[in-house]
């Protein structure tokens, strides 16, 4: 199995068509990163030395010729998997393929970091895992129902690893956060009378009265004035969510975070 990336493709390629007869008789040997067509005349050789079949895939076109016509001089079968799959392609969409080896291997690496990120949202999510603060790209901050959770995981969709801490007066503020670089804490703001109407809501949907006191205008206005204290505390910029749709509170936190030259 040749490729030009780490040939991962090609041997399952290998192994799904092994398996149709008898897979334990086949030695598979992977030649990874094969970039000069002087490493070709080598496989070529190695090849020779037994009963081989070669599959390759390899993006260059140059490659791949030269690999079809050496293979086809010495008898030797060939498989190129890539190169009909491309002409295929190329000719319904009429676009030219990026011919750059091992983009298949950086797709998967940004799958892995999203779903890094995603699980790191969830165990650093409503402040539950205080020493993830230190290792977050970002730290959102703010009061029940500023839409913390949402944009936290709407971010670490985009790969930035996100820890919420919900501000509750009662509840002291984790230490580690006065560790945390202001250019990575942004807080989350809303209208009161806007706040009040989600909670309600909130509350009508788990079966509770609606005059409970998390929906009472009074808690709302003392919770409000000590999100307001510690953003003013932290030093931290503050988005209103007010009306806000969260992709549109996400690009924003994205805007400031960066702004500071934190990139993920």
């Amino acid at each position: 199995m040749v490729s030009d990336s780490v040939g991962e493709t090609a041997e399952l390629v290998t192994r799904a068509t092994a398996a149709q007869f008898n897979a334990h008789t086949f030695d598979i040997i992977r030649i990874p990163h094969v970039e000069e067509p002087g490493i070709i005349h080598d496989i070529i050789a190695q090849a020779k030395t037994r009963k081989s079949v070669i599959v390759y895939t390899l993006i260059l076109p140059d490659l791949r010729n030269i690999m079809q016509q050496e293979a086809k001089r010495h008898g030797i079968p060939a498989v190129d998997i890539m190169g009909p799959m491309l002409a295929a392609l190329e000719e319904i969409t009429t676009v030219r393929p990026k011919m750059q080896p091992g983009l298949v291997r950086r797709l998967d690496e940004e799958y892995f970091k999203r779903v890094e990120a995603v699980e790191f949202a969830v165990k650093c999510d409503d402040g539950k895992d205080p020493k993830g603060l230190l290792q977050a790209d970002v730290v959102i901050i703010g009061v029940s129902r500023t839409s913390k959770t949402p944009v936290s995981l709407y971010l670490a969709n985009r790969r930035w690893k996100v820890a919420n801490v919900p501000l509750v007066p009662e509840v002291r503020l984790p230490e580690e956060i006065f560790l945390v670089p202001r250019t990575r804490i942004v807080g989350l703001t809303i209208d009161e009378r806007h706040l009040r109407e989600i909670r309600v809501e909130r509350l009508r949907a788990m079966g509770l009265p609606a005059d409970a006191d998390y929906a009472d205008s009074g808690r709302i206005a003392k919770e409000i004035a000590y999100a307001d204290e510690v953003f003013r505390m932290l030093g931290c910029p503050v988005v209103d969510v007010s009306n806000k749709a969260v992709e549109e509170t996400a690009n924003t936190v994205i805007e400031l975070v960066t702004r500071s030259g934190i990139h993920v």
